[in-house]
């Protein structure tokens, strides 16, 4: 299984896509950055004049400025995964490479499993390393604006963010083990929209008081829970869950319960599951 580890690890950061995507997020943070900077100058001279602070407005451009650049990096973080899971399986048995690799005493299930930790390794450290940009640039870029952030919310959300692309890892697994790369990737896209909209939905029924949209967006959560989870850190991190601006930005406008969070985790393990179980009797 290590070997497979290793294998995968290096096979995604030998890719082009693994380095454009780095380049993009280095350019994502700078622009945060200076967005961060003058809004922070732009809030301080609309408040010229003003005998006190105006903590409300104060408070939803702190809560609008960290969902943006968390909102994004959960999409950015989302479609590198994607990317790169999609072949992990059906692109080494389009080019045969497979062939060589089970020629080796080596069980199904540890080719499988070694494929989820070695891509999942490479997202986590990915994911780990954006969230806390992303949280630094704000403290520091951010002035009166910057987030008001709890540690134990911060472990908490950070946990949330960072695992929960394994999420995604395991899906596109299970879906490379069934299918070739290009129909895995279109299907898990679809799935990640499927769960961004039923997110919003959730959250316009919520401020409508719509069951009916409400319980729409639940299904969908049910059906993909990435957003969901991200919504959660979102919420944890921001209190934002009372500012009707939120859903505009995928944010907690209707923070997913812990049970989200159970189902999360057993979503990723039975996807898993089902990944070994079809790939151990499937005639490559």
């Amino acid at each position: 299984m290590l070997s497979i580890i290793k294998l995968t690890f290096r096979e995604i950061l030998s890719r082009r896509i693994f380095f454009i995507t780095l380049l993009m997020t280095l350019a994502f943070l700078i622009f945060f950055g200076v967005t961060n900077h003058y809004a922070a100058q732009g809030f301080i001279q609309a408040m010229h004049g003003f005998d006190g602070t105006n903590t409300v407005i104060q408070n939803s451009i702190r809560s609008q400025i960290i969902m943006m650049g968390l909102n994004f990096s959960s999409m950015i973080l989302a479609l590198l995964t994607i990317l790169s899971t999609v072949g992990g399986v059906a692109g080494e048995i389009e080019n045969h490479q497979i062939d060589t690799i089970l020629a080796r005493p080596l069980p199904r299930r540890s080719y499988i499993l070694g494929k989820f930790l070695g891509l999942g390794t490479v997202v986590v450290v990915y994911a780990l390393s954006l969230f806390v940009g992303v949280l630094l640039i704000n403290q520091l870029t951010g002035g009166d604006i910057a987030a008001r952030l709890e540690p134990s919310s911060v472990v908490q959300g950070g946990l949330i963010f960072v695992l929960s692309p394994l999420l995604i890892v395991a899906a596109g697994l299970w879906l490379s083990t069934r299918m070739s790369t290009i129909n895995s990737g279109i299907i898990l896209i679809i799935l990640y929209g499927v769960g961004f909209v039923g997110g919003l939905v959730e959250q316009i029924g919520t401020l409508l008081n719509n069951p009916s949209l409400i319980n729409t967006g639940i299904v969908s959560s049910l059906i993909f829970p990435y957003n969901a989870l991200f919504r959660k850190t979102d919420a944890l991190l921001t209190d934002s869950g009372n500012s009707a601006m939120a859903m505009f930005n995928g944010g907690a406008g209707s923070e997913p319960s812990n049970l989200m969070l159970g189902y999360g985790v057993f979503y990723t393990v039975a996807l898993l599951f089902w990944a070994i179980r079809h790939f151990e009797g499937r005639d490559v």
